[in-house]
């Protein structure tokens, strides 16, 4: 107390008055801002999620006028899968499971070589959620995927709709990017996403086929596989090329495809 006095009778003018009210001022709105923080997290992250799902029902074509993001997701179910063998995971909450923050974990993550890393993320979490809609005879007729890679300026994050046979794209797109507007941003322009459903992911063989490329091929074979790629945005339409075939190879949801279409993955 007796400090605080001597402080307090310091000239109004006195530099170590002046210097003291500024560092107690910043630690009040410091305590403030924590405060705040602290108590609108479980906002943050309510909103947060359901911003998810909202990106999820309508790149999955699910979003319909007048129905709630919480209504028109309960015909979506969510499971957590193991990236390496395909299988489903037990355990882990998929609702609250964040593969984000699982991929800088060097537990749950899995560190890939420069040969395995053509999306360049250098990094992938070993389980990833995947979202599946089904009929109400419990079969499944969409695959949500989750799809990240780096295109120019920052790295994608999206995600990629298949049909129930694990094979044809209903739907892609990105809900967080800062690729250039006009150019690499045009990935959220409704006519170049358009473009992507109908077309194939994998060949004959089982092999990733499809592909984003200069002058698609509009008839046979390559046509099912191939779309343009965004005019005067090469790198950006390159990386999209880079993550959709890394998610949909063998190290990303290749081996959870594979296992789906042979039935394993209901």
């Amino acid at each position: 107390m007796k400090l605080v006095r001597q402080f307090l009778d310091l000239p109004n003018d006195s530099k170590v008055k002046t210097y003291g009210v500024a560092l107690l001022l910043c630690l009040v709105c410091s305590v403030a801002v924590s405060a705040a923080a602290v108590a609108l997290k479980p906002v943050q992250d309510e909103n947060k999620l359901l911003d998810k799902k909202k990106n999820i029902l309508q790149i999955a074509g699910l979003a319909k006028p007048g129905q709630s993001v919480e209504d028109a997701f309960k015909q979506v179910e969510a499971k957590v899968v193991d990236l390496q063998t395909g299988a489903y995971v037990e355990g882990i909450d998929a609702n609250t499971f964040d593969a984000r923050a699982a991929s800088v974990d060097p537990k749950q993550n899995l560190v890939l070589t420069k040969e395995q890393d053509i999306a360049s993320i250098k990094r992938r979490a070993k389980y990833a959620t995947v979202y599946l809609v089904k009929d109400p005879q419990g079969q499944v007729q969409k695959i949500i995927l989750p799809i990240y890679g780096y295109g120019l300026w920052s790295t994608l994050y999206g995600f990629v709709a298949l049909k129930g046979d694990a094979n044809t794209v209903v739907g892609l797109g990105f809900y967080e990017h800062a690729e250039t507007p006009g150019l690499g941003g045009e990935v959220d322009n409704p006519q170049w996403k358009d473009k992507w459903p109908g077309k194939q992911v994998f060949d004959a063989n089982g092999n990733v086929a499809i592909r984003v490329t200069k002058m698609a091929a509009t008839e046979g074979e390559k046509a099912t596989h191939e779309i343009d790629a965004l005019s005067g945005a090469t790198l950006t339409s390159n990386g999209v090329n880079n993550l959709v075939k890394f998610w949909m190879g063998a190290d990303g949801f290749g081996p959870y495809l594979q296992k789906f279409r042979k039935g394993g993955g209901a």
